[in-house]
């Protein structure tokens, strides 16, 4: 039964391989051999947000497969270029109706920015504000642009900054799950939802204070781009909701139309015969942002939960991005090892996960450092708790006002789910053998005082590192670090007044201080180089399907092969010989 399930997993597998992935992989193929789509002489960039920004661009080629696919660091990428090219003369944004993550808010409208700085104009337009998320962050973005539009159906309802937490505690309570963890200390709250039924005083403190953080942040750019003071925005905005008309009265926006109104709006700025290109197809034509010069900067990724190992995970055609500490750590070696690259930025953007991990990935930065090769961390959305800790020793770090990051702490547990198994006649019964601690992560029973104190003392241990590293890398005393720690997330605008940051910016700002830290005169262009190198389509392939590289290559080439009917008519006749001659001895190998 075994070899059949088995026998069975490897035929869907196969048809996977050869219905989807095959398809797809020739397809890319084609399009990589054609030549790239030239920018019309008179070009607008359509840049839609609403399928939301990861932060980083995938490794794998087949991540997110069918989806919007732009990253934060592409935007910026782009508009740098967007900005030099001269067939670009308009920049068109297309706004959520619900939130944007904060940081990667602050990011783009720092590119927006910059590209009006250039002399382009910008338009953006909105099919309505919902009080959804960071809602703020969306109109911050929209009001960065030259002229603001509101379709004449929308509402405007950003009036605030609104976020929900779901808690478990009666559930579990009522249920039968028993949540047994440890955390350091009363400010690592992603315990809470499993224990409680309400936020906890630390708890509801601190997401106060970083949710008024952005919020203050959201209204000051927005009230610097819309030549207003904050104070003003601010009783305007609460005040409301509001139509688009009584939005356009209030000066909030600048015009009201349809999408069609504002692309030919953009059309007749951009002059005759003026095209719409979308971001994406122009984005790929133009390729990553290289440089040039001899001296160059190597640009390191990391985006998701930090764990130990390598690859792109179970799931290769899945959207989320993790930070693989064997994959990071050998990317950081490698830009060590390059006699060009005079300075490292690292940009980081995760929630945290593994110390192990994280830790081998801080000994790379270490490296670094001792290499002579400064290091400027660049925070992305956020980089707390492991994220911080590979953050923690760089030479600078530079986040973005909105930026999530310290949670300088620890949690673990486990949950016990034998009373809740057993109200449905399923009994969880333990089996150990070795020391009083071989079952202490076993969910049939709960913790012994002796485990629970085993436990601890490794929460214990694990915390004091963490302390020990921060102090270390931000030349702060222990005893201080002890005192913003406890597991507290900031902003980074917070995290600056701390010293747990050096400055507020993005890409840009971190890349620029990576210049000054190698000393490479302002004169001097410099050459990007991108670690870890992006996986090729075969290499993807391989780490899917558990096959070297080059026999995936030879499967999507032998699936282009069996798209020929003569082809496929000769394999199915050697398959039926083979089956006749060899079926029978293949059968009684079987286990039944």
């Amino acid at each position: 039964m075994k070899q059949f399930f088995l026998t069975l997993l490897g035929v869907f597998a196969g048809l996977v391989l050869f219905v989807i992935v095959v398809p797809f992989v020739l397809i890319m193929a084609a399009a990589g051999a054609s030549s790239k789509p030239s920018t019309p002489a008179n070009a607008v960039l359509e840049l839609d947000l609403r399928d939301g920004l990861s932060d980083q661009p995938a490794q794998n080629p087949f991540a997110g497969f069918g989806g919007s696919g732009l990253s934060v660091v592409q935007v910026v990428d782009t508009l740098s270029q967007a900005e030099q090219d001269n067939h670009v003369k308009v920049l068109l944004v297309r706004l959520p109706e619900a939130g944007m993550t904060p940081a990667s808010a602050d990011e783009v409208r720092q590119a927006i920015r910059r590209f009006r700085a250039s002399g382009k104009p910008v338009i953006a337009h909105s099919q309505g504000f919902q009080p959804v998320g960071a809602v703020m962050s969306s109109y911050m973005v929209g009001a960065s642009a030259s002229e603001l539009w509101m379709q004449n159906t929308a509402n405007f309802q950003a009036t605030g900054f609104a976020a929900d937490e779901v808690f478990l505690g009666r559930a579990f309570d009522r249920y039968g799950v028993r949540a047994e963890f440890e955390q350091r200390y009363e400010y690592k709250n992603a315990v809470n939802v499993y224990t409680h039924s309400d936020f906890t005083e630390p708890h509801r403190e601190a997401m106060t204070a970083w949710m008024t953080s952005i919020y203050d942040s959201a209204l000051a750019n927005a009230a610097q781009d819309r030549k207003t003071t904050p104070a003003a925005l601010k009783a305007v905005i609460e005040a409301g909701p509001y139509s688009a008309a009584q939005a356009l009265q209030r000066k909030l926006i600048d015009k009201v139309g349809q999408v069609e109104e504002a692309e030919a709006e953009a059309k007749r700025r951009a002059g005759r015969n003026a095209d719409i290109v979308a971001f994406d197809d122009y984005a790929a034509a133009k390729g990553e942002r290289a440089g040039s010069g001899r001296s160059a900067i190597a640009i390191v990724g990391g985006e998701g939960d930090i764990m130990t190992g390598r690859g792109v995970g179970a799931d290769p055609f899945g959207s989320g991005s993790s930070i693989r500490s064997d994959d990071t750590a050998a990317a950081i070696y490698e830009a060590i090892e390059d006699k060009d690259v005079k300075a490292i930025v690292f940009r980081v953007s995760s929630p945290g996960g593994s110390p192990e991990a994280s830790e081998q990935i801080l000994a790379a930065v270490r490296a670094a450092k001792a290499a002579g090769k400064p290091v400027v961390v660049s925070m992305g959305a956020y980089a707390a708790s492991g994220g911080y800790w590979i953050s923690s020793e760089a030479n600078e770090i530079v986040a973005q006002p909105s930026t999530l990051t310290g949670s300088i702490g620890v949690f673990g547990g486990k949950f016990v789910l034998a009373d809740a198994l057993g109200r449905f006649g399923v009994d969880m019964r333990d089996l150990s053998v070795g020391g009083a601690y071989s079952d202490a992560f076993s969910p049939s029973q709960s913790w012994t005082p002796e485990q629970r104190r085993a436990f601890s003392a490794s929460m214990d241990r694990t915390y004091d590192e963490f302390v020990t590293r921060v102090s270390t890398g931000r030349r702060i005393p222990a005893a201080r670090v002890r005192e913003i720690a406890r597991g507290r997330v900031w902003t980074g605008a917070q995290a600056k007044a701390l010293g747990l940051v050096d400055h507020l910016g993005g890409l840009t700002e971190a890349i620029d201080r990576a210049r000054a830290l190698a000393r490479i005169p302002e004169s001097e262009s410099v050459r990007f180089k991108r670690y870890p190198k992006a996986l090729s389509p075969w290499e993807a392939l391989s780490e899917a399907f558990g096959v070297q590289s080059e026999a995936a290559h030879a499967l999507v080439m032998l699936g282009g092969v069996m798209n020929d009917p003569a082809a496929s008519a000769t394999m199915r006749r050697i398959q039926a010989d083979r089956a006749r001659g060899q079926g029978a001895t293949v059968l009684a190998d079987q286990p039944l």
